[in-house]
């Protein structure tokens, strides 16, 4: 039980649920902000159908910058897009997102510039606890891809991964650790392949 629902007086202001999932805290499914999550991805689906059903660049950057809640440049997203939450996302210029990608982004996503990023590719920052009491919780950790990477077709990062400058993701990767500057990992769990 949280010590914010207990406290004499006036009750303890809690941190705004975002914030929370930001800072590594585990949320449960009883958390009183739980329903901001569903609303919030709800709202952003609304964006997304608009988005994902545009062919016109224009309109695919202006609906992008809405889901992110700041204005991307030099973004090029082959649609579709899947996303649960954009706030917590920033993208640098010189992006390109091929089709069918997908951002679970509670815990932050920082894309870099001149990034790639292939078709089917999965940026995870959400997990749960190994406690079967507690395995609905939800806990986040931030993804950080760095300048100039490729991360290749079907690849998943998870939650946590810093993925290096320069470096790359073999297509059908599962990275579930921090990838070096100017480095190609590849495989289920990525493992080092070589040097660039």
């Amino acid at each position: 039980m949280s010590d914010s629902k207990h406290n004499s007086g006036s009750p303890l202001i809690q941190k705004d649920i975002f914030e929370r999932l930001l800072a590594g805290e585990t949320i449960l499914p009883n958390d009183p902000q739980t329903d901001r999550l569903r609303e919030e991805a709800f709202a952003v689906k609304v964006l997304l159908n608009q988005m994902n059903n545009s062919s016109n660049p224009e309109e695919i950057t202006d609906l992008l910058s809405q889901i992110l809640d700041k204005n991307v440049q030099d973004v090029v997203v082959f649609t579709p897009l899947y996303i649960n939450y954009g706030k917590n996302i920033n993208i640098g210029k010189n992006v390109f997102i091929n089709f069918d990608c997908t951002f679970l982004a509670l815990g932050g996503i920082t894309i870099e510039d001149d990034v790639l990023i292939g078709p089917k590719v999965s940026l995870v920052t959400e997990n749960h606890p190994l406690n079967p009491e507690h395995r609905k919780g939800l806990i986040c950790k931030p993804i950080l891809i760095k300048r100039n990477a490729w991360i290749g077709a079907n690849a998943t990062i998870l939650a946590g991964v810093t993925i290096g400058e320069n470096s790359v993701v073999a297509a059908g990767a599962v990275v579930s650790k921090d990838v070096p500057d100017n480095t190609v990992v590849g495989g289920v769990p990525a493992k080092i392949i070589k040097q660039i």
